[in-house]
């Protein structure tokens, strides 16, 4: 019994890598952190007290297609 569970748990544990590393190379993954970084470097500026400078064109992100998206 042991054994088997062993195996399940091997078998799960690979093809969740698998499909981990499937999701962290698509396009929707890396605009997603980047959106992710933007909002925690604006957090950490509005915590710090800094002076926040809202600029409209650097709010807004940009794909490839050259079509901007709010």
């Amino acid at each position: 019994m042991k054994y088997r569970d062993a195996i399940f748990a091997t078998m799960a544990l690979a093809l969740s890598s698998v499909a981990l590393a499937g999701v962290v190379y698509t396009d929707a993954y890396s605009h997603t952190a980047k959106a992710e970084v933007r909002g925690v470097r604006a957090l950490t500026l509005a915590a710090s007290g800094d002076e926040i400078v809202c600029d409209p064109a650097t709010m807004l992100s940009s794909n490839e297609s050259g079509t901007v998206q709010q």
